[in-house]
């Protein structure tokens, strides 16, 4: 699903993301949340036990980030949990210093970086009517997505199986029939897509499936058998995928190297057609400030095999002169992906009057 780079690029890419950790306040530097007693926990045999509430990074009987409102939008705010999200978050391990292949179930400062960056600025997103269940697992490191090393595929198997242990302590112990919601951005994609497949591509279980966002990474056009693209803000049982970058520009390192045509779908409109989509059809971004959100940050177009956009338009965007947004790919259209999560958890409950 994603071409791969030499090492030297991808140390290059991860000097790049630090610039856009700036603006968007994804994966930046955070205070040392660490010291926290909800992060001391140590893991004996080095796995995730998903009985412990420690070993989930978001779920409905704790507090934790992802159950955070921006400010603007606390008034419409709804107790109801009409579904159930499973998120699997990005890749947090990306310190060019750091050796490690797999990220330790219990490091302190990553689970608090991925807590207070990815839940509080992604995974909120969808808490729009939902319980969210978002597990801890085994990331590999980003260095893994550029080299061809024989060992990155059990790299990312070892993430994965703990990803689907996960899922799996979910359907056993908390799903109880709901309908669920996958999703998933960078990393997390490369592991939920390979979900959708193990679990809702086939049998009973794509019925539960009221939509899948894959954000972040390409899926291949026949990627699934059964489950097909969301071609209406309404449609339901499909999913969606962008990755976003500046008007105008060919990814050379990644997309230009793509044999396949991949999915993408608009999120201002939730379409597969190429119009063009402006800005005021953005209801909110959310940027370097949680509370917040600011409307027509960014415009957005389908080009081929990813959404293309004008530079976004916010106080300091001088700063940003990189034209791969990918890191701002749930940010930049916040409020439209919430507003969008309750669109279609209406719609599967009509459907199932």
């Amino acid at each position: 699903m994603i071409a791969f780079i030499g090492t030297r690029k991808a140390i290059h890419l991860a000097y790049y993301i630090m610039i856009l950790q700036v603006v968007f306040n994804i994966s930046c530097k955070t205070p040392d949340y660490s010291t926290r007693a909800e992060y001391s926990f140590i893991s004996k045999d080095g796995k995730p036990d998903y009985s412990d509430m420690s070993y989930w990074a978001a779920h409905p009987w704790k507090k934790d980030p992802s159950d955070s409102i921006p400010l603007p939008l606390q008034s419409n705010e709804s107790n109801d949990s009409l579904a159930d999200v499973f998120f699997i978050h990005p890749t947090t391990l990306v310190s060019s210093r750091d050796k490690r292949l797999n990220a330790p179930i219990d490091d302190k400062k990553l689970n608090a970086k991925t807590d207070f960056t990815s839940m509080l600025y992604q995974a909120s997103a969808f808490n729009e009517n939902t319980r969210i269940f978002a597990p801890r697992y085994r990331q590999t490191h980003i260095r893994a997505f550029f080299s061809n090393s024989a060992e990155n595929d059990s790299l990312f198997a070892l993430a994965y199986s703990d990803v689907k242990d996960a899922f799996e302590f979910y359907l056993r112990h908390y799903n109880g029939g709901r309908p669920i919601i996958i999703a998933a951005h960078s990393q997390g994609t490369k592991h939920a897509a390979q979900l959708l497949k193990d679990y809702f591509d086939a049998g009973s279980m794509q019925q539960k499936l009221i939509c899948a966002y894959l954000i972040g990474l390409p899926v291949p056009e026949n990627y699934f058998q059964k489950i097909s693209a969301c071609n209406a803000p309404d449609k339901t049982g499909c999913f969606v995928s962008w990755r976003s970058y500046k008007r105008g520009y060919t990814d050379t390192q990644f997309v230009a190297k793509e044999k396949f045509k991949a999915i993408v779908v608009n999120p201002l409109t939730w379409t597969t057609a190429n119009d063009y989509a402006p800005r005021s059809l953005n209801t909110g971004s959310i940027l370097k400030n949680f509370n917040k959100l600011k409307k027509g940050v960014a415009d957005a177009q389908i080009n081929g095999n990813v959404l293309w956009m004008a530079k976004p338009r916010f106080f300091g965007n001088f700063l940003l002169t990189t034209r791969n947004y990918h890191i701002g790919d749930i940010n930049l259209f916040y409020n439209n992906i919430r507003q969008n999560v309750k669109q279609r958890i209406s719609a599967y409950r009509q459907r199932r009057l």
